[in-house]
């Protein structure tokens, strides 16, 4: 998985811009939490490239960006989980999930 680090607050802006053009992933994981790691074992064991071309994953690391973490949750107006995933298109929301119910296969229906 080609994961781009989401640790600015200008890589914010620059996902949200792209969220125009393509779909973008927001993936955001606690490293203290095993629930969170095994979300994200999982979503990268699945995932193909092949077929997720048309949405762009962007990896949080909360624990270091807690306060990146609560801009996501007040700008795009999702309440702040961990593990969590936002798929954001347009500017906005279109999906998001969190703990166990993170599914590859939902992603997977949303990229085309």
């Amino acid at each position: 998985m080609n994961w781009k680090k989401l640790d600015k607050p200008e890589i914010l802006a620059e996902l949200t811009e792209l969220s125009y053009q393509q779909k973008v992933l927001i993936f955001k994981h606690s490293t203290r939490c095993a629930i969170s790691t095994m979300a994200l074992s999982r979503l990268e064991r699945a995932w193909q490239n092949d077929e997720m071309t048309q949405m762009q994953p962007y990896f949080l690391d909360l624990l270091n960006y807690r306060a990146l973490s609560n801009q996501i949750a007040e700008d795009f107006g999702v309440e702040h989980q961990s593990p969590q995933v936002l798929v954001i298109e347009k500017g906005k929301v279109v999906f998001h999930n969190s703990h166990n119910a993170i599914s590859y296969q939902d992603l997977q229906d949303l990229a085309h």
